[in-house]
């Protein structure tokens, strides 16, 4: 074989080579954005049922504003959170929030027997799974993202991809971790 032949077929390979770590990166960034616009769609989806909680809940404990005030302004705090370790804040505090009005909901039966209370319980408990699956499928796409940009041979591409590591979504306060319970 010529030289010039040999030269030729191995700088295409590694020009298609480079093709396909770039668009691995692009591809794992994407899903990673991906990932994180569904943890938005389900604390907004949250966010939507609250005002009928709150309302179900006031109508039998109207003298129970402070729970009912931390709730109305955690749900304000998530609706405008925009980064990353912001929405993590917001949700926990909603969360905390949710545990606090859930908390006093016990203390009313009747408010326990509402078959519109019982509803936005169950909404909420689906809610609630679904944002920690979003959780976790956001974590997993972080983790292979993470992988790639820091390994060989894709970590040699991260520059021209323009792709970086990402954060993991992390809840700060260890108590709020947990989804709440919210059995009657």
């Amino acid at each position: 074989m010529d030289v010039s032949l040999i030269i030729i077929i191995a700088v295409a390979l590694f020009v298609v080579f480079g093709i396909l770590q770039y668009n691995k990166l692009i591809r794992l960034n994407i899903r990673v954005d991906e990932a994180f616009a569904q943890i938005e769609v389900q604390l907004k989806r949250r966010a939507d049922l609250i005002p009928n909680l709150v309302e179900t809940v006031k109508g039998y404990a109207s003298h129970e504003k402070e729970a009912l005030e931390k709730v109305v302004q955690a749900r304000a705090a998530s609706t405008t959170a925009s980064t990353l370790p912001a929405v993590a804040a917001a949700d926990g505090a909603l969360t905390n929030a949710l545990r606090g009005l859930l908390a006093v909901a016990e203390a009313y039966p009747d408010l326990k027997a509402s078959t519109n209370f019982l509803q936005l319980q169950e909404e909420l408990s689906t809610t609630e799974n679904k944002v920690s699956f979003a959780r976790q499928f956001y974590n997993d796409n972080v983790r292979t993202l993470n992988t790639a940009v820091k390994t060989i041979p894709t970590s040699f591409f991260t520059g021209f991809a323009k792709v970086d590591e990402r954060e993991f979504y992390e809840v700060e306060d260890p108590t709020i971790r947990n989804a709440p319970n919210v059995k009657f």
